[in-house]
């Protein structure tokens, strides 16, 4: 049964290829609307599961993975079209696949950790969704916002590397937290 946190969370990957699509024929202004619109999407599946009982393990599983696939997509396109630093798209992505892989070697080594974000995580989160929109905001209407996004990249970079090392200390004490 596919619940409505569930059905947002399959539109919001839905979401994942449209995006890349706009971005890279140079349609700034409905890829900053639409990551937007998939953006708010994360908060309300999450409230809506919550408030309503609606939480599922399909969803505590869909809902990572629908936000990694369009914050690294959208990352890797930004980079890709020279509006993002390609050293902050490799470590964003090198931070993803760190997680990725640590979650598979537990799976593999038979202790299956639990999905759910650290606290670092979701700043690490909320900071690379506002790079990503001031970015596409800035590519969509013109209006520079330099220092800002200055400001973000230097917190993305740090917020990830926090969070990369704050999941690998946690699996090393055998929390195995992972999202």
């Amino acid at each position: 049964m596919i619940t409505i946190p569930n059905a947002i969370t399959l539109a919001r990957l839905c979401a994942v290829p449209l995006a890349v699509w706009l971005i890279l024929k140079g349609e700034m202004v409905l890829a900053f609307w639409l990551f937007v619109a998939a953006s708010v999407s994360d908060a309300l599946d999450g409230y809506i599961a919550k408030r309503f009982g609606a939480q599922t393990a399909v969803g505590a599983v869909l809902d990572p993975v629908a936000d990694k696939a369009l914050l690294v997509t959208v990352y890797v396109t930004l980079g890709l079209t020279g509006r993002l630093a390609d050293w902050l798209v490799i470590l964003v992505v090198f931070r993803d696949v760190f997680i990725v892989g640590g979650v598979l070697m537990l799976y593999v080594l038979g202790s299956p950790p639990e999905i759910r974000p650290l606290p670092v995580s979701k700043v690490n989160t909320a900071l690379q969704i506002a790079l990503a929109a001031l970015v596409l905001f800035d590519n969509a209407y013109g209006v520079p916002a330099l220092i800002v996004v200055d400001a973000l990249v230097w917190g993305v970079a740090a917020s990830t590397l926090a969070s990369g090392v704050a999941y690998a200390a946690r699996w090393v004490r055998g929390g195995g937290a992972a999202a």
